[in-house]
């Protein structure tokens, strides 16, 4: 894909909180159904994004509980949002793209790596099997894993560890995305990789921009192609050594 996009983040200082009970229980209104209405097709359909299951995922999942509460209603906006510890979510067109590259089955079982808020865990949750999320910051994963649980994604796995060295135990994977930037792809993902299996990762320098990158392991080899320009927060742990 030509079409360059640059995320810029810019909302670092606020924190992130799990919503109520209350919220939890009756997460959706009328407000946010109109608004993630909107989402999907101002900001995904008119962009190219056509995998229906992408669609109908993002269609349906409460993103305004995935974020601040202060900033619930900015949830369906076209742009990251912060939730703490220097994170964000990211923008919904990026989560749409990297979600529909991968080109998932249902029956795929999928590493994440940067769990997050866990938004992207659950989009990828409603279309495939199996998902495996991984997140080195330790309070951010107990929160995602709270959420995740009281909307019934049980067939998420999290894991706090640092992502660089996979989920050996639950390898081979189908496709494995990474929501953080590295210059390099890291080995022990490419090992747990499925021969035929998809990669995807802002590739490139950790600080400014990246090439949103996605790989197919096809005899060992990577086939490349490069979809874009972006700007992610940097993976930490080892592969900031």
């Amino acid at each position: 894909m030509g079409k360059l996009f640059i995320l810029i983040f810019s909302f670092f200082l606020s924190g992130f909180s799990s919503p109520p009970d209350s919220l939890v229980n009756n997460p959706d209104s009328e407000t946010y159904s109109r608004q993630r209405s909107a989402m999907v097709s101002d900001q995904l359909e008119k962009r190219g994004i056509k995998d229906e299951r992408v669609l109908q995922a993002m269609g349906k999942i409460p993103r305004h509980l995935f974020v601040n509460k202060s900033l619930s209603g900015k949830a369906y906006n076209d742009h990251p949002l912060p939730i703490g510890e220097g994170q964000t979510i990211s923008q919904p067109y990026v989560v749409a793209l990297m979600t529909e590259a991968l080109n998932l089955k249902s029956t795929d079982r999928v590493l994440e790596i940067g769990t997050g808020s866990g938004y992207q865990a659950a989009v990828l949750a409603e279309i495939v099997s199996e998902v495996y999320t991984i997140e080195i910051i330790e309070s951010l994963q107990k929160q995602a894993l709270s959420l995740l649980d009281s909307l019934g994604y049980d067939k998420v796995k999290t894991r706090y560890a640092d992502g660089y060295f996979g989920w050996d135990e639950h390898a081979p994977f189908d496709a494995i995305i990474i929501t953080a930037s590295a210059n390099h792809i890291p080995p022990p993902l490419i090992m747990q990789l499925k021969e035929g299996g998809k990669l995807i990762i802002p590739l490139g320098s950790t600080l400014y921009f990246q090439t949103l990158t996605l790989v197919t392991k096809i005899q060992e080899e990577l086939e490349v192609e490069q979809m874009g320009g972006v700007a992610f927060v940097p993976m930490t742990g080892r592969a900031r050594e």
